[in-house]
């Protein structure tokens, strides 16, 4: 290797790496800036709730540097963040976009995802509970962002080219992710998946035995097939 050359690799070294140093701090900026939106949201409802009908538990609780949970009435959404960073697919509809083709380092992003559970599913420990992506959101070294999630979430957040990530945003998403998680609705399974259980499981792992709960277990919808194309 030639010295230019040395430079060279040198150069896209650095360059690279910065790159990636800044989307990951614009990623972890987001990240306490969903933590500070959940907190607020969760006080509020909380503070709405008291003197109601029944006692409805509205909690937020930090389960590591880069896991958040809140947890409302019967649900539990977690926001968690990936600590490496990502570059969109070729493939992806943000790449048809004059933002991005005027400069291709704005594909790089950082990705925080946010899962659906049910709140019994931690209570009881049932490991076997199935949990839902709902969205993740990517940001950008410019601090743009979009989401890729169902209905309420992924439809209304997809403009990469305008989007910029702030307080307010940060906020509006918590508040889409909680209203898309009221309406996506605990459903029976269908009896012939559910009809046998071995009694083992039955006498000795009565909450986590392998009858799965989940939101949408057994059942597939034409709207999400259509969604997930």
């Amino acid at each position: 290797m030639t010295e230019k050359q040395s430079e060279e690799l040198f150069n896209d070294l650095i360059a690279k790496a910065n790159l990636k140093q800044d989307v990951y701090q614009n990623t972890l900026q987001t990240f306490n800036m969903f933590k500070e939106g959940i907190k607020k949201t969760i006080d509020s409802l909380r503070e709405k709730a008291q003197n109601g009908k029944h006692e409805i538990p509205f909690e937020f609780r930090k389960r590591g540097d880069f896991e958040i949970e809140m947890k409302f009435a019967g649900d539990v959404l977690i926001f968690m963040m990936h600590t490496n960073i990502f570059e969109i697919p070729r493939d992806h509809f943000v790449m048809r976009s004059s933002y991005v083709k005027e400069d291709k380092t704005r594909v790089y992003c950082g990705i925080i995802n946010i899962y659906n559970f049910l709140s019994d599913s931690f209570k009881y420990n049932r490991v076997n509970d199935s949990g839902y992506l709902i969205g993740r959101i990517f940001v950008n070294k410019d601090m743009h962002y979009f989401i890729e999630g169902k209905r309420e979430i992924g439809l209304i957040y997809n403009n990469f080219v305008t989007s910029e990530m702030n307080e307010e945003a940060a906020c509006t998403i918590v508040e889409s992710s909680i209203r898309y998680t009221m309406n996506f609705d605990l459903l029976t399974p269908p009896y012939e998946n559910v009809k046998e259980v071995n009694l083992y499981d039955f006498l000795s792992h009565l909450d986590t035995m392998t009858l799965k709960t989940g939101k949408r277990l057994g059942f597939q919808f034409k709207a999400d097939q259509e969604e997930e194309q």
